[in-house]
């Protein structure tokens, strides 16, 4: 086993959990239950912050993820009229050999055939000689409006998650007699569920608790059972010269009760289109983040249209000693939303001998 600890220091991975290192190592006045619902999720989200330094996490790592809320919390899907595809990207600990790259897109919308939302996700996460993808497909409801406009969702995802790795070990000293080290390749599969509940009041403050892995299948061949997440989001937006310029803070903390991490985020979003910040994550980097966004709205004859593009880059300098062989991580986001509606003409006869 002190083989295997040397073969994966070169790919120690501060979001990859303790089994799989083991492995593979202005409103109305609100009324007294509105104030008690938001006030037990925003003092959920901000007593996070006395949580521990970062550490082993197994799910993917964004620092954009404030941009869409419903990829780490199913329960925030459907909150708006619109379809939502959003992608990231992430090269992260640039200059290290084999560095972990990751991909996700992730479409949700509320839809007319059934009360609520539906969501897709698909994720791509490659790091050293390992492997993994996931697919998830969601559900979200969302209840009737409290009395101070907030709302609040469920959900529930379903996943199949596939892990892969080779047998081309890189260690200090020989692995070919150490029988804790695979010396062939692997893979393996599980199905799991996810959780989420989402409470929003829009344009104010968001809160949301949310929870990943469920289940904690084990995967068919492998000897690795994905660790269950627990996930608490929260932020508020504060008006600094009306709807002109607005302080936007977020903050987000990940659990497998084992270790946590947490993510600080504040940026500044001007006229609506161009925003800028900086997001800090305790032990592991510090990130500027920046971006753009454009919404526009037409009518014609029947049809109307609403569109919103958005695109944003973030840099993470790293903190951690892999600042000695890193450049640190680049992450692009991209997002696309829209809502086209056709109103149908209306024909009306009329019978000439009652006109």
């Amino acid at each position: 086993m002190r083989s295997l600890r040397k073969a994966l220091a070169h790919w120690e991975n501060p979001y990859i959990s303790q089994p799989l290192r083991t492995c593979v190592e202005n409103q109305p006045a609100e009324n007294q239950r509105d104030k008690m619902i938001r006030n037990v999720f925003l003092g959920l989200c901000f007593a996070s912050l006395t949580i521990g330094p970062l550490s082993a996490q197994q799910d993917p790592q964004f620092t954009q993820w404030f941009n869409d809320l419903a990829a780490f919390n199913i329960g925030a899907a459907g909150q708006d009229d619109l379809v939502h595809v959003n992608a990231w990207y992430r090269n992260q600990w640039m200059g290290l050999n084999k560095a972990p790259v990751t991909t996700m897109i992730n479409v949700h919308s509320a839809v007319d055939f059934i009360p609520g939302a539906l969501g897709f996700q698909l994720y791509q996460d490659e790091i050293g000689q390992e492997s993994n993808t996931m697919v998830k497909l969601g559900y979200a409801y969302q209840l009737a409006p409290l009395s101070n406009g907030a709302k609040l969702g469920v959900g529930l995802s379903a996943s199949l998650f596939s892990k892969s790795f080779d047998a081309l070990w890189i260690a200090v000293d020989g692995v070919a007699n150490d029988p804790a080290i695979p010396d062939a390749s692997g893979s393996g599969t599980s199905t799991d569920i996810d959780l989420g509940v989402f409470l929003n009041k829009p344009n104010e403050y968001y809160a949301g608790l949310s929870v990943t892995h469920v289940a904690e299948v084990q995967m068919a061949s492998l000897n690795i059972v994905p660790t269950r997440h627990f996930y608490l989001m929260g932020g508020y937006n504060y008006p600094l010269s009306g709807d002109e310029l607005i302080l936007r803070s977020n903050v987000l903390a990940k659990s497998d009760l084992n270790a946590t991490a947490l993510d600080l985020n504040v940026n500044v979003l001007w006229s609506d289109m161009v925003w800028g910040g900086l997001t800090f994550r305790p032990g592991d980097a510090v990130a500027p983040v920046a971006g753009f966004q454009y919404r526009t709205s037409k009518k014609e004859g029947i049809t109307s249209s609403t569109q919103v593009f958005k695109v944003g880059y973030s840099y993470d300098a790293t903190l951690s000693e892999l600042s000695s062989y890193s450049t640190g991580s680049h992450e692009l986001f991209l997002s696309y939303c829209f809502k086209f509606i056709t109103t149908p003409i209306e024909n009306k006869y009329a019978n000439p001998r009652f006109l």
